[in-house]
């Protein structure tokens, strides 16, 4: 049993019960505190399992102090799982694409209210990639101490056990396929939200940057009153052990297929700005505290969740062919580089 009540794990599981005989779920891995009590990381999945489908990734609470995350992964998990008791479209649409959920990546972080993991260590400094820039000082990452932010772990240790359960996962369930794309859900930088994709530990561009201009392109089209900022994470910092900028690196070196990782970094400053006393709670600072401003921000992220499904579905409708992918190439460059 777990010394800590963790609300978020408790719904994760309610709705895993809830959609038995409809989802997949099995913990991939279990952390375990220092001061007592075990939490199973989850992985839940829809759709069709069989490998020529395409595939999304939607992961949450890789850091334990951005609890609305995790939060905006489970509310779009929960929403599926009430419509497939009624929407056929739905039913049609997952027998085009596999759905795979990781809301809780890090639930020891969470249940302490720490944005590292029980050991101290950054999930998202801590892959086995480093920056070939000079980073910020230790916000890009610092292995001096587990009692500074943004520890990257010990020089020769393995990965933590929270990112060796999302590398198995995206391993098997997005790699696998000839097209997958992940957003993985944060907040905390900015007062715009923001759609980053690879690199952040150089500032050359992807090899699939006129993909990644085509998923603009559509989405753009198909929300023309979005307010997302799309953008190299590398155009705001650099930053050592970055968890996928590695596992797109894997991704180019062992599939044939296309792996598109976003990250959806949610602007808490201007939650802040709205509401300044949330500055005098760190769990304030990173995540909307007022309710009626918290079920705002679960309803306005799950246009794009929906979205990211639909464009896999789709993707062959889309994505950039010989004829014009230099096109989109040029226009990428044009845009952020």
């Amino acid at each position: 049993m777990a010394t800590h009540q963790l609300p978020e794990l408790d719904a994760l599981e309610r709705i895993i019960e809830l959609g038995a005989g409809q989802l997949e779920s099995r913990t991939v891995a279990s952390v375990t505190l220092p001061q007592g009590g075990v939490y199973p990381i989850h992985a839940v999945l829809l759709g069709n399992p069989d490998k020529s489908v395409p595939a999304v990734g939607y992961f949450g609470g890789v850091h334990g102090l951005e609890r609305i995350g995790a939060e905006v992964v489970i509310a779009y998990l929960q929403s599926l799982v009430m419509r497939l008791q009624w929407d056929s479209t739905l039913h049609k649409q997952l027998e085009s694409v596999r759905l795979v959920f990781m809301p809780i990546v890090n639930p020891g972080g969470m249940a302490v209210g720490t944005r590292a993991n029980p050991q101290g260590v950054d999930l998202m400094r801590n892959a086995p990639i480093s920056s070939e820039e000079s980073v910020p000082f230790l916000v890009g990452g610092q292995r001096i101490s587990a009692r500074l932010p943004w520890y990257r772990g010990a020089q020769s240790a393995p990965m933590e056990i929270e990112n060796q359960a999302v590398c198995e996962v995206v391993a098997a369930e997005l790699l696998t396929r000839p097209f997958s794309v992940a957003v993985d859900c944060h907040s905390g930088f900015g007062s715009r939200d923001r759609i980053w994709f690879p690199y952040a530990h150089t500032r050359a561009c992807i090899a699939h940057l006129a993909e990644i201009q085509a998923l603009k392109h559509i989405f753009v089209q198909s929300n023309s009153h979005h307010r997302y900022i799309f953008e190299p994470q590398s155009q705001q910092y650099l930053a050592h052990g970055d968890l996928w900028d590695y596992l797109y690196k894997l991704s180019c070196v062992q599939t044939q297929g296309i792996f598109l990782p976003l990250t959806l970094e949610m602007g808490s400053w201007l939650w802040v700005k709205k509401n300044p006393r949330q500055l005098f709670s760190r769990h304030g600072i990173f995540n909307p505290l007022i309710e009626h401003r918290q079920q705002r921000v679960l309803r306005q992220h799950q246009s794009l969740l929906d979205f990211l499904s639909r464009a896999a579905c789709g993707h062959r409708l889309w994505l950039p062919h010989a004829e014009n992918r230099a096109q989109f190439h040029a226009q990428a460059l044009q845009d952020w580089y």
